[in-house]
């Protein structure tokens, strides 16, 4: 069962992570599995780091995980950009080189774990993987 958690306006929220891979790279299955481990683990350190409680309550409730998709590097990007300004835990995870895309290549973006309704307000559109 998922935990309520109560937001800054005291409004019954719900905990949530979501990853988000670029569409435009062509990886493989196994390469955008281990880019969504990447993404998952990264964010989730970010959000212990700004919430303990936050962070506890998403892994003792089922781990919420909503894996979704950007065409391109410059929506990826833009996105970071939006929930950094929010203050919203997120990480931008960047391939090692060793395997399929150029080293330094922009794969994915892991927000939270966080309130929902937050993370929504720019991914809401976006269409899942």
């Amino acid at each position: 069962m998922l935990k309520i958690y109560k937001n800054k306006d005291d409004i019954l929220a719900e905990i949530k992570q979501v990853i988000i891979i670029r569409s435009d790279l062509d990886m493989s299955c196994g390469k955008i599995a281990a880019q969504v481990a990447h993404a998952s683990l990264m964010s989730y350190f970010e959000s212990q780091h700004k919430d303990k409680k936050i962070a506890e309550d998403w892994l003792n409730t089922g781990e919420k995980k909503i894996i979704l998709k950007v065409t391109d590097e410059e929506s990826l990007i833009k996105l970071y950009n939006a929930y950094k300004y929010k203050n919203i835990p997120c990480v931008l995870v960047m391939d090692a080189g060793l395997t399929e895309i150029p080293p330094g290549t922009k794969t994915a973006l892991g927000i939270g774990p966080w309130i929902s309704d937050e993370i929504d307000a720019f991914s809401k559109t976006l269409k899942l993987l």
